[in-house]
């Protein structure tokens, strides 16, 4: 039996990071599945156009933003924006990640053999190796609960200036990326659980601040392991990420109602 203590579960470990070039290597490429930076697409691939960001379409389970509670500077990292939404518990809609549903958020699905072009205000990224943990997401930044371990999972998604690719990787399980799409003048907002096949990406391309939005297209990858519940054997993922790892600005938009997840069909 335990005496008072469980074992410390895993959050968040890097295991590898690879410079990558957006000047010399500008295309993404899946490779069987393997991410892979390249100059230009392998002869007979032709490049996917991105997804734009269509205001019209909507996904998601959607919920009331009834007030901006208040909008927080947090030099030099970005601002925190806090919503407050109509809702005694935020349910997102577990959705498999397709073309179509992706789109809905501003992303763009990359399948095996399947390439696209990235974009990006900075020449250099980093292509991070990541293993998330189930408990990954029962933290919170904002509300000074330091590192501890907590009941709820708020609602916690970003957009930055810098691209995003979330490759799934592991061997076992599929990579699960939580989005939101916000429209501040409707206050409305959507929000889903993209479940990424094993072998497939998604690719965000960056999204800056801009004056007087529509929409709002917003994602987080703390919840990345959430397809490891109900396995007692394994409670992490390996996954993948292109990111700024160094001098990123974020926007963060989060809401303390505790929220719930599930699978989709």
């Amino acid at each position: 039996m335990p005496k008072g203590y469980l074992d410390p579960p895993l959050f968040e470990i890097s295991k590898s990071t690879q410079k990558v070039s957006l000047t010399k290597t500008p295309f993404f490429f899946n490779d069987k599945g393997k991410p892979r930076y390249l100059a230009r697409p392998p002869k007979g691939v032709t490049p996917l156009e991105v997804a734009p960001t269509n205001p019209q379409m909507a996904m998601g389970h959607e919920h009331i933003v009834s007030q901006v509670i208040g909008v927080k500077p947090n030099a030099p990292y970005g601002v925190e924006t806090q919503l407050r939404f109509v809702a005694e518990k935020v349910s997102y809609q577990p959705l498999w990640a397709t073309r179509d549903v992706a789109a809905a958020f501003g992303i763009t699905l990359v399948e095996k053999g399947q390439a696209v072009r990235m974009s990006c205000p900075v020449e250099q990224l980093d292509q991070v190796e990541y293993e998330y943990g189930v408990f990954a997401g029962h933290w919170s930044p904002y509300q000074n609960t330091g590192n501890r371990l907590l009941s709820v999972v708020c609602t916690d998604l970003e957009h930055h200036d810098f691209p995003h690719v979330f490759a799934s990787t592991d061997p076992r399980f599929p990579l699960v990326i939580s989005v939101g799409r916000y429209w501040p003048k409707l206050g409305r907002i959507r929000l889903a659980d993209l479940w990424v096949p094993q072998g497939s990406a998604l690719y965000i391309p960056p999204k800056p601040e801009l004056p007087d939005p529509e929409c709002i297209d917003l994602h987080n990858n703390r919840n990345s392991a959430r397809a490891c519940w109900g396995d007692i054997e394994h409670d992490s993922v390996q996954t993948h990420t292109l990111l700024q790892l160094k001098h990123g600005y974020f926007y963060w938009y989060w809401n303390a109602v505790d929220t719930s997840h599930g699978r989709p069909i």
